[in-house]
């Protein structure tokens, strides 16, 4: 990461996520509200977002979409996050071309961990969407510079992420279909990047995740049955982007 050297890139990704990021609340809000569910097995297909495991027992009431949005000054946090994760990836790369599908998903990214950190949920509306985006922009960066290498790493990405969330999902408790369906857009976005990326921005996820569930319980934000994991795998994502490759690289050479 040199912010001196990508100083112009740094200043155009920070401009770039404080005015896309300001936005997040203004889609929240329009996104059609959640729907009560007893179980992931037996609720509506439109609304099987849930990011951490459900039960048949009472359930308090999930914020509603609009009231997140109404939140006193949410833009400005959503803008400042946003503003932050663009600037560290424009340090990291500078004027590379995976800035193209990686710009985009920073105020996606912040949103979706918005609102599955209240909410528990990630909206398919978002997370469906995202999946054409980044399709089409991770085609226009293979064919500007002809890796079609990385266009097969993002594929393969996608299918191995994809099913080892899939397999937690169907076998393990605590896993919601939501972190299934994100864990396909994080597998492409590393995957094109590189196997180091991929490999480190994933089980950084779950080493954050396992991490960050202390202060969560401490604070009473989340208790053992309900556990908002997406945050936790953007984060992730965003470390593998970050240091995926100098940490692989140190592993490699560590081994060698």
């Amino acid at each position: 990461m040199d912010w001196a050297a990508h100083l112009d890139t740094v200043v155009a990704c920070v401009v770039y996520g404080a005015v896309t990021g300001w936005f997040v609340p203004h889609v929240v809000a329009r996104l059609p509200e959640p729907l009560p569910f007893a179980d992931e097995e037996t609720e509506d297909e439109a609304h099987d977002d849930a990011g951490g495991e459900t039960t048949a027992e009472p359930e308090e009431p999930k914020p509603l979409y609009a009231d997140l949005a109404a939140t006193p000054g949410i833009a400005w946090w959503t803008a400042g996050w946003s503003a932050l994760v663009a600037g560290l990836f424009g340090a990291t790369l500078g004027w590379a071309w995976p800035l193209v599908y990686l710009l985009p998903l920073v105020p996606i990214g912040v949103a979706l961990a918005w609102v599955d950190l209240r909410t528990r949920l990630l909206p398919k509306r978002i997370v469906a969407p995202t999946y054409l985006l980044v399709i089409v922009l991770l085609l226009v960066c293979a064919l500007a510079t002809g890796d079609l290498d990385a266009l097969k790493r993002a594929a393969l990405g996608w299918l191995i992420a994809g099913f080892v969330f899939w397999f937690l999902w169907r076998f393990t408790p605590g896993m919601g279909y939501g972190d299934v369906r994100l864990s396909g857009v994080l597998g492409m976005a590393l995957g094109y990047l590189g196997w180091g990326e991929f490999v480190v921005g994933t089980y950084a996820g779950f080493l954050i995740g396992a991490l960050g569930w202390i202060p969560l319980r401490l604070l009473r934000i989340t208790n053992d049955r309900n556990f908002p994991f997406g945050p936790f795998m953007l984060v992730g994502a965003v470390t593998g982007v970050l240091w995926g490759a100098d940490l692989a690289g140190y592993l490699a050479g560590r081994q060698a």
